[in-house]
């Protein structure tokens, strides 16, 4: 099974990760993988889909808005969800 650890090592970005999933889910979709198999490729799938989750929220935290100061320069301002611009 691919574990964080694993992908750790093996440095993947999102995208890899993504397109190894989808790869997976497409395998599975079609029903020509025996049980076992789908199995082991479903934990991995469940693995990768975790991987991506937690690099989107890293990203999300990272974005800010920006916002013009009173002084007519340029701000960076964390991006507040709640908050309806």
């Amino acid at each position: 099974m691919i574990d964080r650890i694993d992908m750790a090592e093996k440095k993947l970005t999102f995208e890899e990760a993504l397109q190894k999933l989808e790869t997976i889910v497409r395998e599975l979709e079609t029903g020509q993988i025996k049980l076992d198999d789908a199995v082991e490729e479903y934990e991995k799938a469940i693995a990768l889909k975790k991987f991506c989750e937690e690099k989107l929220k890293s990203a999300e935290l990272k974005i800010e808005k920006i916002e013009q100061g009173k002084d007519g320069g340029l701000e960076l301002k964390p991006l507040d969800e709640n908050q309806n611009d």
